[in-house]
């Protein structure tokens, strides 16, 4: 008895009883918070994957299928495994819905709005897996040094030029098929682009090519379509074009005046 009383008494015995009740008192705030947020993000999830099904019958199902399976009659793909990111790139650039999908499909006009494009990209991300819409601070290209942007050059022109042309503006491809040109596009765009690989253009995920990297290519885009062009540029096809015209200027007046000379000479 004596024990017990004494070990009541210790001065311990206070600042122990209030440590252990913080202990449990913030254990299980830990156990509660989390699962309270994760349950107001399921319900907001469920209801804006819900909206998508519902836009996706209408607009998509008939190429689609209603879950995304693809119907090889249509020549639409199975949308299982693209991604947010890929409806996100397709439905914002109005290249979807589209009227003919055996043609390419052309950069036009979005119908959707923001609200309803996440839906979408929210329902086929549901179907599995695929890249997810990026953040800013994944595609943007602002405040890069000069060196970073100097790289980015090099990457596109090893990675990209050969289809999209060293300043991005387009190319012809096989089958009839064309690269679209790159100027004026936001960052976003290059960016799911890269990482999604619409139409012949193959994937550039995250270890072939970091965001760093995409941003930096983006980066010289930008400051190249930034300067102003000097001359004829034919598009971009060479540093000198207007040598081109000043020599079939030449060349052609050089033949005209031949064929003079020549009519001249056969009169005589």
């Amino acid at each position: 008895m004596r024990f017990l009383t004494s070990s009541r008494r210790h001065k311990a015995a206070r600042p122990i009883l209030v440590a252990l009740a913080l202990v449990l008192i913030g254990g299980l705030y830990a156990a509660v918070s989390p699962a309270t947020n994760s349950s107001a993000d399921d319900t907001t999830t469920t209801a804006q994957i819900a909206q998508g099904r519902q836009l996706f019958a209408v607009s998509c199902a008939s190429c689609h299928g209603l879950n995304g399976e693809g119907l090889a009659a249509e020549g639409a793909p199975s949308l299982v495994g693209v991604g947010a990111a890929a409806v996100d790139f397709q439905v914002r650039s109005g290249r979807m819905p589209m009227a003919n999908p055996l043609v390419q499909a052309p950069r036009k006009e979005n119908t959707f709005t923001d609200e309803e494009r996440a839906a979408l990209a929210a329902f086929v991300a549901s179907l599995g897996g695929g890249p997810s819409i990026p953040t800013e601070d994944q595609y943007t290209p602002e405040g890069l040094s000069e060196e970073a942007i100097a790289k980015g050059g090099d990457l596109f022109r090893t990675n990209c030029s050969a289809c999209h042309n060293f300043q991005g503006s387009g190319g012809a491809l096989p089958n009839g098929k064309v690269a679209p040109p790159l100027i004026g596009l936001e960052a976003i765009d290059i960016y799911e682009a890269m990482r999604t690989g619409p139409g012949q253009m193959p994937i550039f995920n995250g270890a072939a090519i970091p965001d760093t990297d995409v941003q930096a290519m983006v980066g010289y885009l930008d400051e190249l379509h930034a300067q102003p062009s000097a001359g004829l540029t034919l598009g971009g096809l060479g540093p000198v074009s207007e040598g081109l015209w000043a020599w079939i200027a030449g060349m052609g007046s050089l033949v005209l005046f031949a064929m003079w000379i020549t009519s001249k000479a056969a009169r005589k």
